[in-house]
C-alpha cells in the first residue's frame, strides 16, 4: 500500500476527473467502482474488505485516526492526500467529509441465495427512493437476512445517497442485482415462498408462517410490484394497523415483515 503518495492539489488532475465521474451512474458502470464518503462508512468498507482501491483524505486535516488504525490490514491499495477543493469536487454531500474511498463494485450471483434452506431474502422491484432502499438494506442486515435482490428499475445501489443511507449495512450482507422473473421462477421451483403485502389480504403478517425459506417482494413506492413480478407471488399478507394511517411506506413495511420473521425464527438462532 502506498502510504505516502504525492498529494493532489488540483481539481483538474486527470485522476480527480475520473473520480468525479463516479458521482454519476454512467461513470460508476464504466469504471465498475463507486464512492464511499465519511469516517464511519469508510471504516466499515475496510473492516468488511469491500474492495477499497483508493483512499482520499484531507492533506490539511490529515488521515482520521479511526481510519489510520485500520490501514495495517492491507485492505486498502493506496492512500492519497488531496486538497479540500478535490474532496469537495468528489463529494455530493453538502459538507465534504475528511475521507473518501473509491471502492470496487461487488460481484455475486443472485442464485447463490437459493442455497440456504432457511433463506430470508428481500426482493426489491422498482423502489426509487435512495433512503427507502438504504433502510431496507439496513433492516435486512439487522435481522440477519440472507441477502437483498434488486430488480431492474430500482434506484442504483451505488448512488452516493443510497450508500450513505445504508449506514454500512451494504458491506455486511449480499446485495445483488438480477433479472427478477427467471430468478423468482427458480426460487419457487426450489420451494421458496414468495410473499408480499396487500391491503386486501385476509392473513396478517403475524399469522403467516415465516419460518421456512421466505422471500419478501417489495414494489415501487407509488405503483407497487410490477404485474409480471406480481404474477409470480403466491402469498399475500396485510400489516394490521390500529390507527387511521392508510398504509406504511415500503421501507417501513419491509422492516415490520423482517422483524416478525426474525421473531418467529428465534432471536438466538
Amino acid at each position: 500500500m502506498k502510504r505516502h503518495a504525492e498529494p493532489i492539489q488540483s481539481a483538474q488532475n486527470p485522476k480527480v476527473k475520473l473520480w468525479v465521474q463516479l458521482l454519476d451512474k454512467k461513470g460508476r458502470d464504466k469504471q465498475s467502482a463507486y464512492l464511499v464518503e465519511g469516517i464511519h462508512l469508510v471504516q466499515e468498507a475496510i473492516r468488511f474488505e469491500a474492495g477499497v482501491q483508493t483512499l482520499l483524505y484531507s492533506a490539511e486535516r490529515g488521515m482520521p485516526a479511526e481510519i489510520e488504525a485500520l490501514l495495517d490490514s492491507g485492505a486498502v491499495a493506496e492512500c492519497i492526500p488531496v486538497s479540500e477543493q478535490v474532496l469537495a469536487k468528489c463529494s455530493d454531500a453538502q459538507t465534504p467529509q475528511p475521507v473518501i474511498a473509491i471502492v470496487n463494485k461487488a460481484g455475486g450471483e443472485a442464485e447463490r441465495l437459493l442455497v440456504r434452506e432457511d433463506s430470508l431474502v428481500v426482493v426489491v422491484d422498482g423502489v426509487q427512493d435512495p433512503g427507502n432502499l438504504g433502510t431496507i438494506i439496513r433492516s435486512a442486515d439487522a435481522v440477519g437476512a440472507t441477502g437483498v435482490v434488486l430488480g431492474k428499475g430500482t434506484v442504483d445501489l451505488y448512488n452516493p445517497k443510497t450508500v450513505r443511507s445504508t449506514m454500512g449495512s451494504l458491506f455486511h450482507l449480499p446485495v445483488v442485482e438480477a433479472d427478477l422473473l427467471p430468478l423468482l421462477a427458480k426460487a419457487r421451483e426450489q420451494g421458496v415462498r414468495l410473499l408480499n403485502t396487500s391491503l386486501q389480504a385476509k392473513q396478517s403478517c403475524y399469522e403467516a408462517d415465516l419460518t421456512g425459506p421466505v422471500w419478501f417482494v417489495l414494489g415501487n413506492e407509488g405503483k407497487g410490484v410490477s404485474p409480471e413480478v406480481a404474477a409470480q407471488i403466491g402469498e399475500h399478507v396485510i400489516i394490521p394497523m390500529k390507527g387511521p394511517a392508510e398504509s406504511l411506506n415500503v421501507a417501513m413495511a419491509a422492516t415490520v415483515l423482517l422483524f416478525e420473521a426474525m421473531r418467529q425464527r428465534g432471536l438466538n438462532k
